[in-house]
């Protein structure tokens, strides 16, 4: 090679190389700094969208999950609420099996019908004012509880839950509707029809919580294979995104010793030309 005092080619080399080697360098330190593979869309534009759409499909299920658990707490604060109307009801069963005993005077059964409206009036209060969220719980609207990926807004996506009113005069479950608000216990045969009426009550409550429950039990599946679907998405992405740590601390040793050298060499390259001025002396 001939000595060239306009170009000096060595140092253009050392140059590119060690341009190279600070690139490779940087981009191993943005990895380990940040723990991710892709830090631009430069990196792996291709991954980067695919785990960006990964990345909303978690998203969307957790928010799913939690829809579904803020379901399931409105459906158990109905099942509750019902808990203590069949316990409402099983006391009014005692007192009208009493009132319709012929050995009961009237005065008696005023008492005992005194109770019993106190019974129908804390039901109706359990049916208006029992809330979730602020929104009451005894509704003849449908509860639709949204779940979602992000990619599909189908309406199979929605689990819908009907609990329907809840008073005294009207407890529905199956076609079946009763009410037991003019019902009293004056007379031994008036309490008798009320008897009936509090059994068929008893009955649809029954009924209402079976359904009630069922829906707590699909929510809570839902919930187990919406938890199942983030987990491995978030596998997924962790795939694609995920530096490989190992491998970076290998780079980072390598690049390093490599820059070093590369420095060495450009000031070697830098200097070689001064070797000309001797030919001059």
């Amino acid at each position: 090679m001939a000595i060239s005092l306009l170009n000096n080619i060595a140092s253009l080399e050392a140059q590119n190389q060690l341009q190279v080697t600070q690139s490779k360098l940087q981009n191993t330190l943005f990895q380990l700094s940040s723990g991710s593979r892709i830090n631009s869309g430069a990196d792996d534009a291709a991954g980067l969208a695919i785990a960006n759409g990964l990345q909303a499909n978690v998203t969307a299920l957790t928010q799913s999950a939690a829809n579904a658990q803020d379901g399931v707490g409105a459906l158990q604060v109905s099942d509750g609420a019902l808990a203590q109307v069949t316990t409402l009801l099983n006391r009014a069963v005692t007192l009208a099996t009493e009132s319709a005993n012929g050995t009961v005077s009237d005065s008696q059964r005023t008492a005992l019908n005194a109770e019993f409206s106190q019974i129908k009036a804390e039901i109706d209060r359990i049916g208006s004012s029992t809330t979730f969220n602020g929104t009451s719980v005894f509704t003849a609207n449908a509860t639709n509880i949204f779940l979602t990926d992000a990619s599909s807004t189908a309406a199979n996506n929605t689990i819908s839950v009907t609990v329907g009113t809840l008073s005294s005069s009207s407890i529905a479950y199956n076609g079946s509707t009763v009410s037991f608000a003019s019902d009293d216990l004056t007379t031994s045969s008036n309490a008798t029809a009320a008897l009936s009426d509090i059994n068929t009550a008893i009955s649809n409550v029954a009924g209402l919580r079976g359904t009630i429950g069922a829906g707590i039990n699909r929510l809570q599946s839902a919930v187990n294979v919406i938890n199942s679907q983030v987990q491995n998405l978030t596998a997924a992405q962790d795939q694609i995104t995920a530096a490989n740590i190992p491998q970076q601390v290998t780079n980072l040793s390598e690049f390093s010793i490599l820059n070093q050298s590369g420095i060495s060499a450009l000031a070697q390259a830098n200097s070689a030309q001064q070797s000309i001025l001797k030919l001059l002396q």
